[in-house]
């Protein structure tokens, strides 16, 4: 182990000061690094898709029935409230370990050299998701499992994905200009795509909050709508995504585009098919709770995968230095890790 430097008051006032900074310039991460912090929020990012519909689909979303303790005479739960308040409960200390990964990523992506405001700042952007999901996480109790506010907060998480996985694109990416990989006309598809895909997921949202998997044995309202109808609308849209997606496949062949975007169509599209399979499965089944939490699970892969999708359009080389990139280290030799 080498020597550990002497830290002095000026040290620690400008820790106070601004944390991020001091340990940027003490601390140069290798690529792999800020690309595995990255990788690390994003799945967290999913994880917490799954443990949240664990929630819902074991009758445990009123576990701890008040918000932000677990009850009103405890933070946590008790021996009393059984395994639905241990599972809920559980859900919302990974709300800590999301915390933590997303932090990390804010870290790496700081301390990287030369130093990127943009990377930085969708570390930042997953940060304030999360907080403010936190906060609607705690209204959803509050306000008794109402369909629209739980709606809303797997509506924040696949923002939180969308941030989370663009970041990680990033890491990959360098800082220049982006420059197109293909025609304008196959970057209008992939963006119909994903707006197709967009509606695919607020409908699944509705097709939830009319569902039987209210999230817990009392009387939980749904959304006043035929559940089978809004079902056959979700499929009719899985469908359109699928055709759009084939069709992009083959418009990248003809046009003889790169390998990374024909690789992540053809990616998406076997996710598809996957993910449509599930569904049809449990639509016939009556959603059995196993094959719903699967098809959450695939509803955030495919989410990713859209992205990815849309990102591989272009490429970005590295840019200038931004003069952040040394003005915080000019006095103190990084350590490069």
């Amino acid at each position: 182990m080498g020597r550990v430097p002497n830290v002095t008051r000026a040290d620690a006032q400008a820790a106070l000061r601004n944390p991020l900074a001091f340990i940027a310039a003490r601390w140069t991460p290798d690529p792999r690094t800020v690309r595995r912090a990255a990788l690390a929020a994003l799945v967290m990012a999913v994880v917490i898709v799954v443990t949240g519909g664990a929630v819902r689909l074991t009758g445990s979303g009123l576990g701890c029935p008040t918000w932000p303790k677990c009850t009103d005479d405890s933070l946590t739960t008790t021996s009393e409230m059984g395994l639905h308040g241990v599972i809920e409960f559980g859900n919302r200390l990974l709300t800590y370990v999301l915390c933590a990964a997303v932090g990390w990523a804010i870290i790496a992506a700081r301390s990287e050299k030369p130093y990127r405001r943009g990377l930085t700042r969708l570390g930042w952007a997953q940060f304030w998701i999360v907080m403010s999901n936190a906060v609607l996480g705690g209204i959803v109790v509050l306000v008794g499992l109402n369909p629209y506010t739980v709606a809303a907060h797997f509506v924040a998480t696949a923002a939180l994905i969308a941030v989370a996985a663009v970041m990680w694109h990033r890491t990959r990416e360098g800082d220049g200009p982006p420059r197109p990989l293909v025609g304008k006309a196959v970057q209008q598809l992939v963006w119909v795509l994903t707006g197709v895909s967009v509606l695919l997921i607020l409908v699944g949202t509705v097709v939830t909050g009319a569902g039987p998997h209210a999230g817990d044995s009392s009387e939980v309202p749904r959304m006043p709508v035929d559940w089978e109808t809004v079902s056959k609308a979700h499929a009719v849209l899985a469908w359109v995504v699928v055709t759009l997606t084939f069709a992009l496949w083959f418009v990248l062949k003809a046009v003889d585009a790169p390998r990374g975007p024909l690789a992540r169509t053809r990616e998406l599209f076997l996710i598809l098919l996957a993910q449509g399979a599930l569904g049809y499965i449990q639509y016939f089944t009556d959603l059995p709770e196993v094959l719903v939490g699967l098809h959450m699970f695939g509803s955030s892969v495919m989410w990713i995968w859209v992205l990815l999708v849309l990102l591989s359009l272009r490429e970005r080389p590295a840019g200038e230095t931004s003069p952040l990139a040394t003005g915080s280290t000019e006095r103190l030799e990084p350590v490069s890790g």
